[in-house]
């Protein structure tokens, strides 16, 4: 572990950032709210660490695997803490645990807030949260890569440890070319929704905003009433494609453009997620008909909405489903650990990774069955290695357990089953609202102090998929290993590539894996 290349890169990512804070200042300006003053000074701030950080240390070699999980974590981290910087020093979020709780949330896409009464923030405020939602969604480390070419090759470590899902989606050879095209789809999508939404009677101000928590799948809207404020079909349905299109894997939306149109329905992933959006949709449609709504075409949108939102964990609201059926709530609830694709913005497990699980464990019933036999685990014509599905079984049942330890620390901080129970599954899968005391209409500023704190790593964690995080409390990891003979490759990453629909799932012991757009090759390096 190379600290000071840590270090190094880090203070290029705050420099890129304290530009990035000058993007607010134009709507400041323009709405008179007072505030560029303290965009001005926090951009200074973060500039000047970040220029000592990239001054006093210097970059003499590729970033490398280890060095690539500490920038993607310590990275996080830090946009979190010079991010808030704008919050405290307007004085709208003075204290620095609510600060970074809603910084956090809003680099992660998580969309919970502290906030009683957003719209009562100034308009640049409500833009620079909007924002980090909309930089965090296809990640800030994507982006610098694609703008930051002198990291070559090593680079790819940073795409891989941070890149929503299982793992990233390699479109070409060069790790800089393949940011550079998932970001102009990214941007080419939220201009187009932009568009829509001012046709649908949003100024550039409010489209703008909430096309950056739709495409982030992140869920920060500038009403206290979230998108149900607009009471608008065209509003709703609009939201409900895009947010469908944040949560299906951008490859997809790259091969579409390059005239594929039948990439989406041959992908697998995407079509078990449209498959679970549309049975949840006619099942909780059923209750809110009956119960909810007088009108069948108010209980089909309202509930459309609310499953897709939930879903692809963005988190938006048109109606408070915590009045909904318990089975409804169950639904909703089973959803959130869903997620969306591989490669896409949303959080949660991920698709990708229940339809392997499912594959599972029909082959293991099969052999059971036939017990001679050997019954691969296949995703379309590919075959699944074992170590694959190992792999999948060990991050959730880290998961299971980060998830039962935050229960168990939220009810000891004083909430309720039903409360503790989903926030801290909101938070893990980067969704928003949950149930009870923070439910769709209320927020998360009863938390006690530490839970803040304690949820805040939770949206850490699960936006950068567990591993990435927990990796960094493993001493070995921070060790540096004295390979004297390249020709040591036990210790060195092992990497599968195969032809199939551009999904990738890494395993986290001696070797990673991933699987690609190619026929099996094994490939190593040393680290």
């Amino acid at each position: 572990m190379h600290i000071k290349l840590v270090a190094h890169v880090l203070g290029l990512l705050l420099i890129f950032l304290s530009a990035v804070m000058l993007l607010p200042i134009p709507f400041s300006l323009y709405y008179g709210d007072g505030v560029h003053i303290y965009f001005i000074i926090s951009a200074l701030i973060t500039f000047l660490v970040g220029f000592t950080a990239f001054k006093l240390t210097r970059l003499d070699r590729d970033v490398h695997a280890r060095e690539g999980f500490a920038i993607v974590t310590l990275g996080w981290i830090s946009f979190a803490l010079f991010g808030c910087l704008p919050f405290i020093l307007s004085g709208y979020i003075p204290s620095l645990t609510n600060a970074f709780f809603e910084t956090m949330s809003g680099f992660t896409t998580t969309g919970a807030t502290i906030l009683v009464d957003i719209e009562g923030l100034p308009h640049g405020i409500l833009f620079w949260r909007s924002l980090t939602q909309w930089l965090g969604g296809m990640g800030i480390i994507v982006l610098s890569i694609a703008i930051l070419p002198f990291l070559g090759v090593g680079g790819m470590q940073l795409f891989k440890a941070e890149v929503p899902g299982p793992t990233p989606d390699k479109l070409t050879p060069r790790v800089t070319q393949t940011a550079k095209i998932l970001w102009g789809v990214y941007v080419l999508i939220s201009a187009v929704e932009t568009l829509l939404l001012m046709l649908g009677g949003m100024n550039l101000f409010e489209s703008l905003c909430h096309t950056f928590g739709t495409m982030a799948t992140g869920g920060f809207s500038i009403k206290n009433a979230s998108i149900g404020h607009y009471n608008s079909a065209y509003v709703d349905y609009v939201i409900i494609f895009f947010m469908l299109a944040a949560g299906t894997n951008f490859s997809l939306h790259y091969r579409f453009l390059k005239k594929e149109f039948k990439s989406y329905i041959k992908n697998n992933e995407w079509r078990l997620l449209v498959f679970l959006i549309g049975s949840s949709t006619l099942l909780i449609g059923i209750h809110t008909f009956s119960q909810q709504y007088s009108n069948a075409g108010m209980a089909f949108r309202k509930t459309l909405f609310q499953v897709t939102s939930i879903c692809t964990t963005t988190g938006f609201t048109t109606a408070d489903f915590a009045q909904w059926a318990f089975s409804s709530q169950f639904i909703l609830l089973i959803l959130m650990f869903c997620g969306g694709c591989a490669g896409s913005t949303g959080g949660g497990i991920k698709i990708i990774r229940l339809y392997i699980l499912i594959k599972f464990v029909i082959a293991e019933i099969r052999h059971l069955m036939h017990p001679k036999a050997v019954i691969p685990v296949r995703v379309g014509n590919v075959v699944i290695p074992r170590d694959n599905v190992r792999n999948i079984l060990g991050f959730l049942a880290l998961l299971t357990g980060l998830f039962i330890g935050g229960v168990m620390v939220m009810t000891i901080l004083g909430l309720d089953l039903v409360s503790a129970f989903t926030a801290v599954a909101a938070t893990l899968n980067n969704v928003g609202p949950g149930l009870g005391s923070v439910g769709p209409t209320y927020n998360y500023a009863h938390i006690p102090l530490i839970g803040k704190w304690v949820l805040a790593f939770f949206m850490l964690a699960g936006r950068l998929e567990v591993y990435t995080v927990l990796i960094l409390f493993a001493p070995s990891f921070w060790k540096n290993l004295k390979q004297k003979n390249v020709g040591l490759i036990n210790q060195a990453p092992t990497i599968y590539f195969f032809r199939s629909d551009y999904f990738l799932i890494p395993t986290w012991y001696r070797t990673t894996r991933l699987l690609f757009d190619s026929d099996l090759v094994q490939y190593k390096s040393i680290l």
